[in-house]
């Protein structure tokens, strides 16, 4: 386990999403304050607005990886390019591990409360979730990645 893995783990259960976890967990190589990553990846959190679509922490994962190793010429194609392959090696690899990169997927068998209300956080809300062993797993395969 990495500095990073414990750290996103610990920002999870502090209460951060999983974007905002993953995100924050790699602020000493972003560059990022811990304010501007919080918000720049509040929106990602259960898979983008609790729409349960691309899991959060994948999508913070891009967002780690925008930031280190993302281009910024929309005219350089291979920098583009070479981008967005590192960005499907990370999902490759993630969905590897845990059979996803999609949020219900993930969820599935985790009775799930649906709409715009954050559930509360409880010990009973992460016994059931996986989602600070995602996290982890995030904020390990970035840095296998970087």
């Amino acid at each position: 386990m990495s500095i990073h893995s414990e750290k996103a783990e610990k920002l999870f259960r502090e209460g951060y999403n999983c974007a905002q976890a993953v995100l924050l967990a790699f602020s000493d190589i972003t560059g990022l304050d811990d304010e501007t990553a919080a918000k720049l990846s509040s929106s990602f959190g259960g898979g983008l607005g609790r729409m349960r679509e691309v899991c959060g922490a994948v999508s913070g994962a891009a967002m780690v990886l925008g930031t280190v190793r993302g281009y910024s010429d929309p005219k350089d194609i291979n920098a583009k390019k070479e981008h967005y392959a590192l960005v499907q090696e990370f999902a490759r690899r993630f969905k590897e591990e845990n059979g996803s990169i999609i949020c219900r997927e993930l969820l599935a068998g985790v009775k799930t409360v649906q709409g715009s209300d954050p559930e509360e956080r409880t010990e009973t809300y992460y016994k059931k979730r996986p989602c600070p062993e995602l996290v982890r797993i995030a904020a390990e395969i970035l840095d296998d990645m970087l």
